[in-house]
């Protein structure tokens, strides 16, 4: 099984997510166009996790992880079909681009091109791809946007950099942690089988970003509430 990165970014670098709406929209539109059929205008989005479904889908994908910026998304991916990936996000960069240009009264392009998939090869890699997908929305967080370095100062506050996580929705790190979000759009069964646990996997791998001046038992150890 080949697993793959694929992110993409709106054109000009603008922010193609507005508002909650456009997010609730666009991950609709995960769970929407990830099946063989043509899209139904009678699936909507649910109001915590779950969709109304009126009938068998045949999911052309699997979607391990995900992850929603203001200007970008980004996806885990393998086939379950041959074409999977490709059909999937041509479908679902063409529908969430119609569903935002009609909202806001625009036309044109709303993506800045084809959508960039990078094949997870190595093992590293591999075990690293969720831990990046989830820690992006620390881009919006003082004191952890150089989280990337993976210094002893990349993040000043493990403790905050939790806190701030366990309340950003728009990603699969809340159904990894064990809280139910959107499991509708998730396959979590191979990174499960990966971890022994995923929450204690997050912890160590943020221990080596946290700032010297912080003790790491109050900052990872401790279970936030």
């Amino acid at each position: 099984m080949e697993i793959y990165h694929a992110l993409n970014r709106g054109v000009d670098g603008r922010d193609i997510f507005k508002d909650d709406q456009d997010r609730v929209r666009f991950v609709h539109d995960l769970f929407e166009f990830n099946d063989r059929k043509p899209a139904s205008h009678g699936r909507r989005p649910g109001k915590i996790g779950g969709f109304v479904n009126p009938h068998i889908r045949k999911r052309l994908v699997n979607i391990h992880g995900w992850c929603i910026m203001k200007n970008h998304y980004h996806l885990v991916l393998s086939e379950r079909v041959d074409g999977g990936i490709s059909l999937f996000l041509r479908k679902l960069n063409v529908g969430y681009a119609n569903y935002f240009n009609e909202r806001y009264s625009r036309i044109g392009t709303l993506f800045q091109g084809r959508t960039k998939k990078i094949l997870i090869a190595h093992h590293s890699h591999f075990l690293y791809i969720l831990h990046y997908l989830h820690l992006n929305p620390l881009d919006y967080l003082d004191g952890a946007e150089k989280w990337r370095e993976r210094s002893k100062s990349g993040i000043k506050n493990a403790r905050k950099a939790l806190q701030y996580l366990d309340a950003y929705r728009w990603s699969s790190y809340l159904d990894y942690m064990g809280q139910t979000n959107f499991p509708s759009v998730l396959s979590k069964s191979l990174f499960d089988e990966s971890f022994e646990g995923y929450e204690k996997e997050l912890r160590e791998y943020l221990k080596s970003a946290v700032s010297d001046d912080f003790d790491p038992s109050e900052t990872i150890d401790l279970r936030l509430e």
